[in-house]
């Protein structure tokens, strides 16, 4: 709705890419998107391995991911990590893991989120200063981080008698 939104107002010929196996409700995605007349707008991929996604996301010109819940945010701190500015939503771990790299917005609010997208598409200055941030941002997550931390917890706990 938010991408129909945008579109609605806009010339740019930027197309949404929808990526990602069919789950639940997909028909009812397929049938919005016919509804909103954005069938030639919108691709779906399907699937994309990982070895792919890299491409997807150095490919794009903004990645947009305003989930509802989520344990980590993996796909936003790839898209980060890919030099792709990124608007993510206000929910759960996501302002963690995008810091200040990432236009947050409400993810139940259309309007925010298609004058997120505007400002991003029509800002080539912000663009920029969101890929440089993001390559930032994603460079304090790493999985050796993680493997540290993770033992210090351990150490921490048997120290303690916890284990």
């Amino acid at each position: 709705e938010a991408y129909a939104h945008w579109r609605g107002a806009s010339r740019q010929p930027v197309k949404l890419v929808l990526a990602g196996g069919k789950g639940w409700f997909y028909q009812q995605i397929y049938a919005r998107v016919a509804e909103l007349g954005l069938v030639d707008d919108v691709i779906f991929p399907g699937f994309v391995p990982n070895q792919d996604l890299v491409w997807y996301y150095r490919a794009a010109e903004l990645f947009v991911y305003p989930s509802l819940f989520e344990g980590f945010g993996l796909p936003v701190l790839e898209a980060m990590a890919s030099g792709t500015p990124t608007i993510t939503s206000t929910a759960s771990s996501l302002p963690e893991v995008a810091g200040d790299a990432a236009l947050l917005v409400d993810p139940a609010d259309t309007f925010a989120l298609a004058d997120a997208i505007a400002s991003v598409l029509e800002d080539q200055s912000l663009a920029d200063r969101m890929r440089v941030a993001g390559l930032q941002q994603a460079s304090l997550f790493s999985w050796a981080r993680t493997a540290q931390e993770t033992f210090d917890v351990y150490r921490a706990a048997l120290a303690t008698g916890m284990a």
